[in-house]
Parts: structure tokens; sequence; C-alpha cells
């Protein structure tokens, strides 16, 4: 008896040991969430949710507030973007009076509009624009948020097939938009994508490539 519970012990011992292993890569990629963010965690699920539907890429959205403005409701851009999800005021007028909200509801530097706006707009993107994939037409629709989506759309109806997420890429600066734009343009959603998302996989499903 004594030995089988020595044995048993020791099993549960390497199961813990083990355990722990296949978790560090996890903890050590929730201690690079901003504590900010960890508050507009469930605003974040339940939005992307109603969005997107149960099978959200929550951990994409995550990483691209992180982008946007770090979780600070307050963020106001050199260009003049504000709130969380870095709406250019012409833009949350747009989309409020799309989504039939009145000015007082238009409300950019407020946390749960912006998230909503912010997984709201890149559905309306996501649906507009193409791919082979789920991770290349989210990729053009981040593009999109950044850049703008007659600017995709323009380089995209330059390649042949417009499918292709790296020949549209390669595009970029060939039809109106200036090519010192590219980099930024095309760093956002590889930054969102590759650098960021892995340390929001806790909080849902991420995309890959």
């Amino acid at each position: 008896m004594r030995i089988q519970r020595s044995a048993a012990r020791w099993a549960l011992a390497v199961f813990a040991a083990l355990l722990s292993l296949a978790l560090l890569p996890l903890l050590a990629q929730a201690q690079d969430v901003p504590r900010a963010a960890l508050k507009h965690r469930a605003d974040l699920t339940r939005a992307a949710h109603a969005a997107w539907g149960l099978d959200a890429p929550i951990a994409a959205f995550a990483a691209q507030i992180h982008q946007e403005s770090g979780w600070n409701p307050e963020a106001v851009s050199r260009v003049g973007a504000i709130g969380m999800a870095q709406f250019m005021p012409a833009t949350a007028r747009w989309w409020c009076e799309a989504n039939g909200l009145s000015a007082t509801e238009c409300q950019p530097t407020n946390p749960a509009w912006a998230i909503r706006a912010l997984v709201g707009y890149d559905r309306w993107l996501y649906d507009r624009v193409r791919g082979p994939s789920e991770f290349d037409r989210l990729w053009a629709a981040l593009r999109a948020y950044n850049g703008g989506l007659g600017h995709w759309q323009q380089e995209a109806a330059t390649v042949r097939p417009a499918l292709d997420r790296q020949a549209v890429d390669s595009a970029c600066g060939k039809a109106r938009r200036h090519p010192s734009f590219c980099t930024e343009n095309l760093g956002y959603p590889r930054r969102i994508l590759t650098l960021l998302q892995p340390r929001y996989l806790a909080w849902g499903r991420g995309v890959s490539a």
C-alpha cells in the first residue's frame, strides 16, 4: 500500500511539473498584458461575440487595442485620432450615423463604445476585403483599418490574383497611396497578429497563417 501511495505521489508530481512547463508560455504572455487591459476583458469578449459570433478572434482584437492605444481611453494621436480605438473624429461620426447613433451616443473616449466600434468596424472591413484564409482577410482588414479601405481596394485591383495577400502588400504605394505610408501600414497587421496577439491567447481564440 505504501508503495502504491508513493507511486501515486510521484506520478502526481510528474504531472504537475509537466503541466507547469506547458503553462509557462501562457504565464509569460500574461505578464506582458498591461494591467489596464484586464478590466476591459469582459467588455471585449461580449462585443466580439455580438459582432463576430462565439468563435470571434478575441486575441486579435485585444492585440489591436494594445497597438492602437495601449488600452488608454484618453489617448490622442498626433493626427487627431482619439480614444482606445483611435478613431478619427470624422470616422467616428460616420460610424455613429451608419449605426443609427445620435451625437450624444457617439463617444470615442468611452471604453465600452470604443471596444464595440473597433470590433464592429473590423467586421465591416472584413466583409469587404478578400483573401484565401481568415488570416489573410483579417490582415487586409487591419491594413484597411489603419490606412483606409479605398487604398487597399485600389492596390488589390492592380494585382492578379487579388486574393494573394503578399502580392497585394507588394502593391502598396502603387495606386493612390504614397509609398511613404507603406512601412507603417504593412507593419500594422504584422505587429498585431505576430507580436502582440500571442500575449492575449488566454483571452480567446487567435488567428494564424
